[in-house]
């Protein structure tokens, strides 16, 4: 089974934060460091307290060795041989763990000329106890090299450090001390440091957290100001970048104010490129204003002599007469074009517009006259609420982006197209939505259908006879944005949907939420009456509209 390839930028250790690598290396680190020291204090432990119970070992065969090479024991019985269970004051084992000196739990065997294994404990009350068979036969395994073994006897004795040798008589002889008292040790030593380990551990995580917050604060404020940053908006208008990272977070003696003081460098060029750019907009909007504003006139001129020239008494050739039509319709399409160029100017230049009740069922009623009149070969449909809404705006434009709408539905689609428009109202908002049931918008100019000069292609046929500047969308963005609402498109073969949003007004205090719409109590109540009238007719319109289709 392959392992899951995770990518660099979302693998599960990336997504920790600096603060908790560095508190999870710091435990581990701790944690490693103790784990090593407990290793080495309890082995080291275990070895001194095994080298001194072979001292004691040592001291424990000794005590043996001469109870065993002495003659005779106080009622005349060889030592070695006093295993003889009816023997008085002995017991089932060698004698010579009565020796004195002898501690509880010493172990002794005896090993005679024949193969006879003798052994036994001494138990608490000085008394010997005798072992299995299991247990004299791994006593006997021992080698009679005079060091040290450990052995374990099983059951209740547990494991022994013993050792055996020979006497001069030829038997062997063999004492063993008990390793439970040196493996409790270690066992008690082992817990201590494990209980102290993890005591250790969590005052590491929470003295660490502590101590790691407060080093990382610099560098959230480091973090906070580039966030800071990134919320302004920098795309358009003129921006003030005046934050900054403390002073206190650049020093260049520490990592933290590297990276401050960088990002400061950084801020200081952005905002003179910033400004630089806010500039040469300014300076191209500008000349875009003046030179639209000044270009009217002599349009305006060109269309009144040619105008004046054609409807003149005397009779002009007929491609004279031709010329000078086209003349004056170029010189209509050129003024149109400079009046939209001179709109978007002004709207990007942040001038602000008309703010006065504006009843939208009116608007739409309108606009679909002068549609219908405009483009006969199409179906055009309104659907209105039963309410009038109304919206605080600028009357001319807001009818210029239904206005553009509905001549791009018409423009962009072939005869015979349907064309809805639909007035609706929800979460504080007026929704206008135009939709049409042409060919629909190629996806590779979607995303751009809003800018200025943008083209569409063969993927929505046009009418021919007026010709398009590639402005109007673009207006109808900048207009709406002004007004503090928004426009969306969705298209696919069969369905074009511009939806426009644009803030309700409020009728309790005559204002909607971003245009600053002041209006009389008297004032809103005589436009809603006219509102009330005005839907009316709309629908009477629209009804009439739709049947005439």
């Amino acid at each position: 089974m392959r392992r899951p390839s995770w990518p660099r930028a979302v693998r599960p250790q990336a997504r920790r934060t600096l603060r908790t690598r560095l508190v999870f290396a710091t435990i581990a680190l701790s944690a490693a460091v103790s784990l090593v020291m407990g290793l080495v204090s309890v082995f080291s432990l275990q070895v001194f307290l095994e080298r001194k119970l072979d001292d004691q070992l040592t001291s424990a065969v000794r005590r043996s060795r001469l109870a065993v090479d002495r003659p005779t024991n106080p009622v005349g019985v060889p030592p070695l041989l006093a295993a003889d269970r009816d023997r008085p004051g002995y017991g089932p084992g060698p004698g010579f763990l009565l020796a004195p000196g002898q501690s509880q739990g010493t172990i002794g065997a005896s090993i005679d000329q024949y193969g006879i294994v003798h052994a036994a404990v001494l138990d608490s009350t000085g008394s010997l106890a005798g072992l299995s068979s299991t247990q004299r036969s791994r006593l006997a395994a021992v080698p009679a090299d005079q060091a040290p073994h450990t052995i374990d006897l099983g059951g209740e004795l547990g494991s022994y450090r013993v050792l055996a040798q020979g006497t001069r008589r030829g038997e062997r002889i063999i004492t063993g001390l008990p390793l439970s008292g040196v493996r409790a040790a270690v066992f008690q030593l082992s817990a201590v440091v494990v209980a102290a380990g993890l005591l250790g551990l969590v005052a590491v995580a929470l003295i660490g957290a502590a101590i790691v917050r407060r080093t990382l604060r610099p560098l959230n404020r480091v973090a906070a100001t580039a966030t800071s940053v990134s919320e302004l908006p920098l795309d358009r208008g003129e921006v003030a970048l005046a934050v900054r990272v403390p002073d206190q977070d650049t020093d260049p003696d520490t990592e933290v104010g590297q990276v401050g003081a960088a990002l400061n460098r950084m801020l200081g060029h952005v905002a003179g490129a910033l400004q630089a750019r806010h500039a040469s907009e300014a300076r191209v909007r500008q000349f875009v204003a003046d030179a639209s504003h000044e270009l009217r006139t002599p349009l305006a001129s060109i269309r009144g002599y040619a105008e004046l020239t054609r409807r003149g008494g005397e009779r002009l050739p007929p491609d004279v007469a031709h010329a000078l039509s086209r003349v004056e319709s170029e010189a209509i399409r050129m003024t149109g074009l400079v009046e939209e160029l001179l709109l978007l100017a002004r709207l990007d230049s942040g001038r602000p517009s008309a703010r006065v009740p504006v009843d939208l069922s009116r608007l739409l009623v309108d606009a679909l006259s002068d549609a219908h009149a405009a483009g006969l070969g199409h179906r055009w449909q309104l659907d209105l609420p039963e309410h009038p809404v109304e919206v605080c705006g600028d009357e001319p434009q807001l009818h210029q982006v239904i206005a553009n709408l509905l001549t791009n539905a018409r423009v962009h689609t072939p005869a015979g197209t349907t064309v809805r428009v639909r007035l609706s109202v929800m979460n504080a908002e007026a929704g206008v939505e135009v939709i049409d049931n042409g060919p629909g918008i190629g996806t590779e100019l979607l995303p751009e259908v809003f800018e200025r000069f943008a083209r569409g292609d063969g993927s929505r046929s046009r009418a021919t006879g007026t010709g398009s500047t590639g402005l109007g969308l673009s207006i109808v963005a900048a207009v709406v944005t002004a007004h503090g609402g928004r426009v969306d498109v969705s298209s696919r073969p069969g369905q074009t949907r511009f939806t426009v949003h644009v803030p309700l007004m409020d009728p309790n205090s005559g204002t909607d939420a971003g245009s600053g719409c002041q209006v009389a109590a008297s004032t809103s109540s005589a436009t809603s009456s006219r509102s009330e009238e005005n839907n009316l007719t709309a629908r009477s319109t629209a009804s009439a509209t739709a049947s005439a289709n």
